[in-house]
Order: structure tokens, then C-alpha cells, then sequence
């Protein structure tokens, strides 16, 4: 059995640049092309490992990325001494036009999220006097804050999983097929959260070495978080993912 999940948080291969620019501290004005590339290629390999939705808009950008990349590797010598001798003007660096569309597109990005925190000010803002509503109140427990956990994030943590478990895996193994339902992996890991309350390390969600289970585990995770049954911590860049259960339920 074989499962398709399309994932709307990705926003698009500009942002997944971007996300990858911001998480490896590259200046956006001076962009090394053959990392960059080899990074963005890693993602999109990953995606295809989960056998996720993999829009063409980002096989474009990959494409690009390598056009860009062979040009760059070009020998450039003897061309500025033909413009030199004919008075023609250098060819413009391959890496320009991403730039451009780049920085255009971080302050859209960042306008959204200008324009997003003043409408949630704006809807506290309330013309109406105060009443006196203590016959209404009830007693209700506060909500958990959305933490900043994205999908990247829960990819790059995927990425340390495929790693950790290719060193640990031995130089003889046994195959063997077993189909394993995404729902049965979800209700596995709630009951598992029920049992032990408290954080758990993503890491030890994967007991199993094979790749279905690696798979199937990951993809019942992006389930419950879309479903609000389960909650991911991080302490910090680049640190481990928890999960918590949300009390929540399915």
C-alpha cells in the first residue's frame, strides 16, 4: 500500500530557499549556489522518501538551481577579455534574477505577517462598553500557545532519524513485508502517550529500522499534528523535537 499526502504548509520553492538562506546563515546577496543547491536537493529527496505530493513548481526550481550552478562553473577568463576588447558590457551574474525574485519575495512574506499581527490587534479592539458578563462565566482551562514548529523543521528531524538509523543498520538484515495502516501507527502513538504521560523524544518514535515503519510513523505524526491530537516542542534551533499529547480527542 502505498500513501499520497499533500502537505499545504509548504508555501512554495521560494520559501523553501528562503527557510534554507535563514537556517545556514547565507547572505541572500552573495548566495553559494552549489550549497544551496545540494541542501534544496536534500529536502526534495525527502519529500520523495515520504512519498509526499512533490508540486512541479519545486522540480522547476531545482532545475534552475543546477542551470545556474553549471553556469557558475564556466570559465569566465576569456570571456571579460572578449567584452574587454570590444567594449561590451559583462554578461550579468547567473545568480541575479533568483536574487531579485528572492528578496521580492521575503517582503511579501514579511508584509503578511506585518498586515496578519494588525488585524489580530484590530480584533481586540472593541467600540462597545464594557458589560457585565460574570453570570456567563465558566470555567474553562487556557489554551496551549501554537508553538513554532514547521514543517522543515519536522523534515530536518526526519533527516537525523534516516541518518541515525542507516549507521545503526546492520551489514545482514532479514526482510520481511508487513503492511502497517497509518491509522493503526496513529492510535499506536496516542495510546503510547496515554500510557506514559509527559514529553517524548521524536527520536523514539522509531523503534524499527525498516523504511516503511520510518515512514508510516512519520506520516501518522503529520496526521495528529494536523488533527490537533498531538503537540511538538523545540527548545531551540536546530535542537530536538518533543511531542506531547494535546488531551484532545480523536
Amino acid at each position: 500500500m502505498e500513501y499520497q499526502v499533500k502537505i499545504d504548509a509548504f508555501e512554495g520553492p521560494l520559501d523553501l530557499l528562503l527557510h534554507l538562506i535563514n537556517r545556514l546563515e547565507i547572505d541572500i546577496y552573495d548566495i553559494p549556489v552549489s550549497q544551496i543547491t545540494e541542501q534544496y536537493l536534500l529536502y526534495i529527496h525527502t519529500m520523495k522518501e515520504l512519498e509526499l505530493d512533490v508540486a512541479s513548481e519545486y522540480l522547476v526550481m531545482a532545475a534552475t538551481l543546477l542551470s545556474i550552478k553549471s553556469k557558475m562553473l564556466l570559465p569566465k577568463q576569456e570571456e571579460e577579455l572578449f567584452d574587454e576588447e570590444f567594449g561590451l558590457e559583462p554578461e550579468e551574474d547567473p545568480r541575479d534574477e533568483l536574487m531579485r525574485r528572492l528578496i521580492d519575495y521575503r517582503k511579501y512574506k514579511e508584509a503578511a505577517i506585518e498586515l496578519k499581527s494588525r488585524e489580530e490587534e484590530r480584533a481586540l479592539v472593541y467600540t462597545k462598553p464594557p458589560s457585565d458578563l460574570s453570570e456567563f462565566a465558566q470555567e474553562t482551562s487556557p489554551d496551549r500557545t501554537p508553538l513554532d514548529v514547521s514543517v522543515y523543521d519536522m523534515l530536518s528531524a526526519f533527516q537525523k532519524v534516516l541518518r541515525r538509523k542507516k549507521l545503526q543498520k546492520p551489514l545482514q538484515t532479514k526482510i520481511s513485508r508487513q503492511e502497517i495502516p497509518i491509522e493503526r501507527r496513529m492510535n499506536e502513538i496516542l495510546d503510547d502517550l496515554k500510557t506514559r504521560p509527559g514529553r517524548r523524544n521524536f527520536m523514539e518514535l522509531f523503534p524499527d529500522d525498516s523504511k516503511e515503519y520510518l515512514v508510516v510513523t512519520f506520516l501518522a505524526v503529520l496526521e495528529l499534528m494536523k488533527s490537533q491530537l498531538i503537540m511538538i516542542e523545540q527548545e531551540g534551533n536546530f535542537s530536538d523535537l518533543y511531542i506531547t499529547g494535546s488531551g484532545k480527542s480523536n
